[in-house]
C-alpha cells in the first residue's frame, strides 16, 4: 500500500519561509563577521607572510567564530590549538614517514591522544584528529609543517579580534525576550480569567494547551541572557553594558517561576470549568487585574531596564493586585480557594521580577481573611 507525502498548505509554506527568513536575519551579523574573518585571515597569511595556499588560517577563523556567541573565547582557544595541533602533526609524520593507510592511522591516535591529554574539551580532540587527516590526506606537503602550524593560529588570532567586535543586538535581546515572557504571562492570565468567566472547559483545555508550549520562551530567554554575559567575555568594547546585563541575568529565576505558577492557575481554571464549580466573580476579575499589571512590566522590559531595574510604578501595580487579592470573598470550592492562591503565588513570583526577594514579596502581601 503506497502513502502519499501530506500536501502542506499555502499558509505553513508562507510560514516555514518567514521562520526560515527570521533566523537567517538573526544570524546575518555570523555570517558577515566570519566572512570577513576568513578572508582577513586569508590575506594576512598569503599576501602579507607569502605563504602558500593558506587555507588553515580561514578555517581556524571560521570554525572558532562559530553561529552563536556562547563560550566563544573558550571556542577560540580550542579551535585554534586544535587545528595546530592537528596540522603540525600531520605535517611532522608526512615528513617523517610519509603518507598511507598506516600513517593516517598513527596520525589520527596521536592527534586524538595528545587532545585528550591536554583537554577535555570535545571541540579541541576533534580538531586536533580532523585537521591531521586534512594534511595527511589532501595536502601532504612534507617541509610545510611550520607554516600551517603559524597558519592556524593566524587564523585564530583573526577569530580573536572579530570575536570582540560585536554589535548591540545580543545584549538587548534578554530584554527583548523577558518581555516576550511576560507578554505570554499576561495573555494566559486574560485567557484563565476568561475560562472562569465562561466556565467553558473546552476553551480552557485550549488554553491549557498553549500554556504547556510555553517552556521554549523561557529556553530562548535563558539562552539570551547567556548571550549576552558572553559577549561581555569577549568584548571590552561592550563594558559599559555590564550592569544591564547582569540585571536581566538576574531576571530569568523569577520569571521562569512567574510562568510556571501561571501554567498551575491556567490547569486549576481548566479542572475548575470541566467539573462545573462557581468561582466568584471577583477571582476573575484579579485575573484580568493582575494581567494589566503585567502589561506594566512587559512595556518596561520592552522599553529596556534604566539603571535601578524595573520602576517603582511596576512594583506598585503589582503590590496593588496583592492588596485586592486579600479582599475578594472566600468559597467553599476547594478549586475556587486553590485558585485564588495560586493569583498571590503569581503576584508574589511577579514581584521578584522587580527586584523583591522571594521572603519580602510574601511578606508584602496581606493574608488572606478567613472563610
Amino acid at each position: 500500500m503506497a502513502f502519499s507525502a501530506p500536501r502542506l498548505t499555502r499558509e505553513q509554506v508562507d510560514s516555514d519561509v518567514r521562520r526560515r527568513l527570521a533566523r537567517l536575519k538573526s544570524k546575518r551579523w555570523h555570517v558577515l563577521q566570519a566572512a570577513g574573518a576568513a578572508g582577513a585571515a586569508w590575506f594576512i597569511a598569503a599576501t602579507l607572510l607569502g605563504h602558500v595556499q593558506p587555507v588553515f588560517a580561514p578555517i581556524a577563523a571560521v570554525v572558532s567564530l562559530g553561529t552563536s556567541y556562547g563560550q566563544r573565547l573558550r571556542r577560540v582557544t580550542e579551535v585554534t590549538i586544535g587545528v595546530a595541533l592537528g596540522v603540525f602533526l600531520g605535517d611532522i609524520v608526512v615528513q617523517v614517514i610519509g603518507e598511507g593507510a598506516w600513517q593516517m592511522t598513527l596520525v589520527v591516535a596521536m592527534a586524538m591522544a595528545v587532545g585528550i591529554f591536554i583537554s577535555s574539551g570535545q571541540v579541541f580532540r576533534n580538531q586536533a584528529a580532523v585537521q591531521s587527516i586534512f594534511v595527511m590526506g589532501l595536502l601532504p606537503t612534507p617541509g610545510a609543517a611550520f607554516t600551517r602550524w603559524t597558519d592556524a593560529l593566524i587564523g585564530g588570532a583573526v577569530a580573536l579580534v572579530a570575536a570582540s567586535i560585536v554589535p548591540a543586538a545580543p545584549l538587548r535581546r534578554p530584554g527583548e525576550q523577558a518581555a516576550v515572557v511576560a507578554k505570554k504571562i499576561a495573555s494566559l492570565l486574560r485567557a484563565a480569567g476568561q475560562v472562569m468567566l465562561d466556565a467553558d472547559a473546552v476553551y480552557g483545555l485550549k488554553v491549557l494547551a498553549d500554556a504547556r508550549a510555553t517552556d521554549p520562551l523561557i529556553r530562548e530567554l535563558q539562552d539570551a541572557s547567556d548571550e549576552g554575559m558572553s559577549v561581555l567575555a569577549v568584548s571590552p568594547f561592550r563594558f559599559r553594558h555590564r550592569s544591564h546585563v547582569h540585571r536581566m541575568a538576574e531576571l530569568v529565576e523569577p520569571l521562569d517561576r512567574a510562568l510556571r505558577s501561571t501554567r498551575v492557575l491556567v490547569r486549576r481554571t481548566a479542572v475548575s470549568a470541566y467539573r462545573g464549580d462557581v468561582v466568584p466573580e471577583s477571582y476573575y476579575q484579579l485575573a484580568f487585574g493582575l494581567a494589566d499589571a503585567v502589561d506594566v512590566v512587559e512595556a518596561e522590559l520592552a522599553a529596556g531596564l534604566g539603571p535601578d531595574g524595573l520602576s517603582q510604578e511596576a512594583r506598585s501595580v503589582l503590590l496593588a493586585v496583592g492588596e485586592h487579592s486579600a479582599e475578594v470573598e472566600r468559597t467553599e470550592s476547594l478549586n475556587a480557594e486553590v485558585i485564588l492562591v495560586q493569583i498571590r503565588s503569581i503576584i508574589v513570583d511577579l514581584l521578584g521580577v522587580t527586584g523583591m526577594g522571594q521572603f519580602e514579596a510574601t511578606d508584602a502581601l496581606p493574608p488572606l481573611p478567613s472563610r
